[in-house]
């Protein structure tokens, strides 16, 4: 009874330790989303009064992934489950969210829906957590399908957006407007995150489609504002003429915009990925030119019902694609 007691008492201490930061609003969004074959079951149905599902996101820091949480919550409230938020301090923090993880299989959670930072180091984690009984749910980044497979993590459903195909609409926006011989860099998310591979094919697919644009460099910026700034600057002095860059995020897209701001250079055309509240005010003055809204919020909302169906005994799609929006200053008229 005790221990029972010990249980409940550390579950609800952890849910709230939860501290949300920021805010952001996203536009246009709808609930469409695309859905394949079926996942069978991974554990057995429990009642819904006890069960606590647990959303282990890479940071708060993003406004991403404020609205994700957002949505997971909205599924808190509509599908009577007791939510438990957990982020690793920054998008490269992977050994924290492998912490995290470890933590969750101790308080015997039903369900882990994550967003992993890395697509092949938290999966040894979350056979861990799959072998305690534990439901896991993907979203956002995809886990790596060969090794998970050779490490038997098996029947993890996905949600997340085409990335190859959002990327290549963002960066062919750009690519559209480019006339004349121009150079162009882009900035790429953590080299090891499938999402990031992702977006950088299909931006490249979208340079390379444009015989005036040449592909001058491409560097990670891991995501972040300061960072993408500093690579910015390291890549204009190398070659001072780019026409146009292509950010992963909009994050990085933002410490683009900065260091052009400060060296007060003009005529870049600057394409990014998410569509941050701050991104859409710098598509309103004209500094970024598109970016990507892949609804974090359904994406959030999706994982939690999926993970739901999934402890109901029920089957869910191991694939689903939530539609994405390119947004552009006219789209936002």
């Amino acid at each position: 009874m005790i221990r029972k007691l010990f249980q409940i008492f550390t579950l609800f201490a952890l849910l709230f330790s939860v501290t949300a930061c920021g805010s952001s609003q996203t536009q246009g969004a709808d609930n469409s989303f695309i859905e394949s074959t079926a996942v069978a079951p991974q554990g057995t149905a429990k009642s819904a009064n006890t069960r606590t599902i647990a959303l282990v996101m890479k940071t708060l820091t993003n406004p991403f992934f404020v609205e994700m949480e957002k949505g997971a919550r909205k599924a808190e409230s509509e599908l009577g489950i007791t939510l438990i938020v957990k982020t690793a301090a920054q998008e490269t923090s992977i050994q924290q969210q492998i912490e995290i993880v470890g933590e969750l299989v101790k308080l015997k959670v039903d369900a882990i829906v994550i967003a992993p930072g890395d697509s092949k180091e938290l999966i040894p984690a979350l056979k861990k957590a799959q072998d305690a009984g534990i439901i896991v749910v993907n979203i956002d980044n995809r886990l790596d399908e060969e090794l998970s497979q050779k490490l038997g993590l098996v029947g993890v459903p996905f949600i997340s957006v085409d990335n190859e195909q959002a990327a290549y609409l963002s960066a062919k926006f750009v690519a559209d407007q480019i006339k004349s011989p121009t150079n162009v860099i882009m900035l790429e998310g953590i080299p090891d995150a499938k999402n990031a591979q992702d977006r950088l094919a299909g931006a490249k697919r979208a340079f390379l489609e444009n015989s005036n644009i040449t592909i001058s460099a491409s560097k990670t910026a891991n995501w972040k504002i300061d960072e993408a700034r500093d690579v910015t600057s390291q890549l204009f002095q190398k070659t001072p003429d780019i026409g146009a860059i292509f950010c992963a995020n909009d994050m990085m897209a933002l410490g683009a915009i900065q260091y052009l701001d400060e060296k007060q250079i003009a005529n870049v055309l600057v394409a990014g990925f998410d569509n941050l509240q701050e991104a859409q005010a710098a598509v309103r003055a004209g500094k970024l030119a598109s970016t990507i809204d892949q609804q974090a919020a359904l994406q959030g909302y999706k994982g939690v019902e999926y993970a739901v169906k999934l402890l109901n005994g029920e089957t869910v799609p191991p694939l689903t694609f939530v539609d994405v929006i390119l947004v552009t200053k006219d789209s936002l008229k």
